[in-house]
Parts: structure tokens; sequence; C-alpha cells
């Protein structure tokens, strides 16, 4: 390409434009090339130091403003982030002590009212047990004092079927009496 390009500004002698040469390679107008190069420089460094490169420094300014506001933002929330997690974990164990105690009041409330109708409930079963064993030994008296009548009436019906004959009341307690002894 570079070769097509020195071909190109080489002088030709068949060519009209035979003698000239490429125009930023005349020496010729160097002079006037190197003026325009250094007014364009000029031209475009006044325009980039007056005009544009402040415009980028204000606007890198207001960007680095906003990300300090930003970052302040974001650790500002973090931090009442982070506070309200800590209160929320202390509201959570304050509930669980609370509940825990509820629990324990619950507890203890039901123990003491188990414990209250257990002292009821024996309390009504040593009266009943008392109640039931005054009429045992009721009915023990009672049988145990029929005991000896029945005893002189099955002793004398024995006597008469075995003699044939009744024996007396009096022989009949005797010994039974006698038996018991």
């Amino acid at each position: 390409m570079i070769s097509s390009a020195y071909a190109a500004t080489a002088p030709h002698a068949a060519g009209p434009d035979a003698g000239v040469s490429f125009p930023p390679f005349d020496a010729s107008i160097f002079a006037s090339q190197l003026f325009w190069l250094a007014i364009s420089f000029g031209a475009l460094y006044w325009v980039m130091s007056n005009i544009a490169l402040p415009r980028m420094a204000q606007l890198l300014e207001v960007r680095a403003k906003k990300i300090k506001s930003d970052l302040d933002h974001a650790a500002d929330m973090q931090a009442k982030a982070q506070a309200a997690g800590e209160a929320y974990e202390k509201s959570l164990a304050d509930a669980r002590a609370n509940a825990q105690g509820i629990a324990a009041q619950t507890r203890d409330k039901l123990n003491a009212e188990a414990e209250s109708k257990r002292k009821t409930l024996e309390t009504d079963l040593a009266a009943r047990l008392i109640a039931a064993e005054k009429q045992v030994g009721e009915t023990k008296t009672k049988a145990l004092a029929n005991v000896d009548s029945i005893a002189a009436e099955a002793a004398a019906a024995i006597v008469e079927r075995l003699s044939g004959k009744a024996p007396a009341a009096s022989d009949v307690a005797a010994a039974i009496a006698a038996a018991k002894n």
C-alpha cells in the first residue's frame, strides 16, 4: 500500500501532472502548512483548555460528588439496616422470652389446677374409703353378731338330725362359746 502511494506521488513523464508531487510533501508550501498547523493547534488547544476540558472536569467533579453522595447514602442505609436487624433480633429475643414466660406461667397454673383437683379427688376418695370402711365394719359387726345365732341354729339342727332330738339352747350356747376360745 505504501509503495502504491509512493508510486502515485512519483512524477510520470506521460501524464499531464508530470512534475507535481503530493501536496503534503511539497517543500514549497511547507511554511504555509506549518503556519496553519500552528494556528490549528493553537485554536484546538484554546478550545480544549477553555471549553472542553473545564466541562469535562466539571462533569467529573459532579460525577465524583454523586458517587460520594451515593456511597454515603448506601453506608447510611446499611447502618440503618444493621440497626433495624439488631432491633429485630432484640424484639425476637424478647418475644421468645415472653413466650417462654407465658408457657411457664400457663404450665404452673395448669400444674396447680391439676394438683388442686388431685387433692380434692384424694380427699373425696379418702372420705369415701372411710365411709366404706365404716360400712364394712358395721356389716362385719352385724354379721359377727349373727354368727353366734347362726352357729347355734346350725349346731342345733346338726345335733337334732344326728341324734334325732333337739338339744337345749343353753347347751348349744355353751358349746359355741367353748369352740370360740
